[in-house]
Parts: structure tokens; C-alpha cells; sequence
């Protein structure tokens, strides 16, 4: 993994990433084959996806969740995510 800065922020300082819920994925692969910036691996043994590089997702980037046909795939809240984004950029800034 890289820690490459989000608009001055370390991107390790922000807890923008997928999780999804097992209980209602349902291994069909769409946010796997769908995300260009390697988020998710293949669980061969599961036959589902793991969120295997967490902070390769795009800050407030959720195409995965709204493509999911199951509704599995959840993200942090938008609005908390803004303002600990300002949080943090301030602080950068201030440094």
C-alpha cells in the first residue's frame, strides 16, 4: 500500500473505504470486476470479496455500494467523512 496524499492528508488518516456485510453479499462479483483502483481481492475459498487495500478507494467514491444488487457494500457517513475531511485539512494546513 502507498500513502499517498489526499489533497494534503495522509489517506491512512481517512476511514473513506468499503466494508461489506457477508450476510448479505452474495458473491456475485460486481464491485470486484467494477473497481479500477484494486479495493477488493477474490476469496476463492468464500467465493466473495474482501476488501483487501482499503485505502486505494477514491475519498467519497461509493459506486461500488450503489451498483450492488444486494445492498452489501456500506461506507462511513458522508457528512461525518466532509468534516473530518475539513478537520483534517486544517490541520495540514496549519503545519
Amino acid at each position: 500500500m502507498t500513502d499517498l496524499p489526499w489533497q494534503g492528508v495522509s489517506r491512512t488518516e481517512i476511514p473513506w473505504f468499503p466494508t461489506i456485510d457477508s450476510e448479505k453479499c452474495a458473491g456475485c462479483g460486481t464491485c470486484y470486476q467494477s473497481c479500477p483502483n484494486g479495493v477488493y481481492s477474490w476469496d476463492e475459498a468464500q467465493n466473495r470479496p474482501v476488501v483487501a487495500n482499503p485505502y486505494q478507494c477514491v475519498v467519497l467514491c461509493s459506486s461500488c455500494a450503489k451498483i450492488c444488487p444486494t445492498g452489501a457494500i456500506n461506507f462511513p457517513s458522508r457528512k461525518d467523512t466532509i468534516e473530518l475531511l475539513r478537520a483534517l485539512r486544517s490541520r495540514a494546513a496549519a503545519c
